[in-house]
């Protein structure tokens, strides 16, 4: 599922100049099939977290693979802009329905102190979609035409939900027992929003996606553009960069179990600031290329993974879907901003400016991770979360 739900997001960056060559796209106007799934996935967000804390993940995230994968085959008639906007707006709604479902169920069914491993291994499959889907998407898209990836996913995306469906159980958790109105759901999000640590994570992924959105959609187009890479170049780079990620991603995950969340995200972010700065200075040719975004790969690993595991902790069962699904929606909207700010100020002043902004947002990130971001104890807690506080008694615990 994430292999498929990942790779089909990412691969509209490196199609971007097959897209625009087959559709006539402006450059100024590609960052908007990005903003339009962002923005249908945050809405969607939205909405179906409440839903999977009343119904439970495993009914979402079987409706979530089945609507993306319906989607996914629905691009192949996309013969427009305006036809394949509308069609990324579909996968991005689609899409909504598994963004927080996957995350809050990694913290339904594994104890704390063991959601840094799994996070890390279930992240390893946005990984392996750079390792093989990302390649063969970008193959695919040169050799064929830009509607074949989304093909190819749709497939994925397809076992995906068969395997859901045979493989995967609803964890026994609390659920959220209260009826579910427009005003009710209002009602809770916004006294979520206002509790200090859900509002901290939720700026934290608001910038994390702002400062993706920024760096990651341009730097295709640049790389073939202006340093001279082929698609080819571009396809290797994506494989150098998911092997990166596939090996540190468990590593990661695991050491953050052990020392705790917080020092992992703030080195990463400190380090992904000075690649983005770094990158148009020593990026001249593809192997440069390679080395520097293998690194930014092994950065982004190291923050991913302990913050989803950090952020399932901040809050109980029956109300992590709603949270999860709050922050990533606030996580598109950043994207889509970036999205946008990305395409004006690689047209207007080239894809340095991308860098440096991506790379300040990024410094912000850490700041306010280091100091209004808690830790939460780092204690065991059982899969079905009876217990909410620690027991006193060693015989009872």
């Amino acid at each position: 599922m994430m292999f498929s739900a990942s790779a089909q997001v990412i691969i509209v960056s490196p199609i971007l100049p097959e897209i625009s060559r087959a559709l006539s796209i402006r450059s100024s106007l590609q960052g908007t099939l990005i903003t339009s799934y962002t923005i249908m996935l945050g809405i969607m967000a939205l909405v179906i977290g409440p839903v999977s804390d009343k119904v439970g993940r495993r009914r979402i995230l079987l409706l979530g693979c089945s609507s993306l994968a319906v989607t996914l085959y629905l691009h192949g008639v996309a013969n427009s802009f305006l036809s394949l906007l509308t069609m990324r707006a579909l996968a991005g709604a689609a899409a909504g329905m598994l963004s927080g479902a996957a995350v809050a169920y990694v913290g339904d069914y594994f104890p704390y102190e063991r959601r840094g491993w799994a996070n890390g291994w279930v992240v390893s499959g946005v990984a392996v979609g750079q390792i093989l889907g990302i390649p063969a998407g970008k193959i695919l898209a040169n050799q064929l035409g830009y509607k074949w990836p989304f093909l190819m996913f749709a497939i994925t995306m397809t076992v995906a939900a068969l395997l859901v469906w045979f493989f995967v159980p609803q964890p026994d958790v609390e659920r959220e027992t209260s009826r579910l109105t427009l005003k009710s759901v209002v009602s809770r999000y916004g006294k979520l929003i206002i509790k200090p640590e859900v509002f901290a994570a939720s700026m934290v992924y608001f910038l994390m996606f702002l400062s993706l959105g920024m760096y990651v959609i341009y730097f295709p187009t640049w790389l073939e553009n202006v340093v001279g890479l082929t698609a080819a170049q571009v396809a290797l780079l994506f494989i150098i960069g998911g092997v990166a990620n596939v090996v540190s991603s468990p590593v990661a995950g695991r050491l953050s179990d052990q020392v705790g969340r917080k020092p992992l995200i703030i080195i990463s972010c400190l380090g992904l600031s000075l690649i983005m700065v770094l990158t148009t200075i020593v990026v001249t040719n593809y192997w440069y290329a390679y080395i520097m975004f293998a690194l930014a790969m092994v950065m982004f690993a190291l923050r991913y993974s302990p913050l989803q595991s950090l952020m399932t902790a901040l809050v109980t069962s029956e109300k992590r879907g709603m949270f999860m699904s709050l922050a990533i929606a606030i996580g598109q909207v950043g994207m889509g901003f970036g999205s946008a700010i990305a395409g004006i100020a690689y047209t207007e002043y080239g894809y340095a400016s991308n860098t440096f902004l991506g790379a300040f947002v990024i410094f912000v990130m850490a700041f306010i991770v280091l100091r209004y971001l808690p830790e939460p104890e780092r204690i065991s807690t059982t899969v079905t979360e009876t217990y909410h506080n620690v027991a006193t008694d060693p015989a009872e615990t």
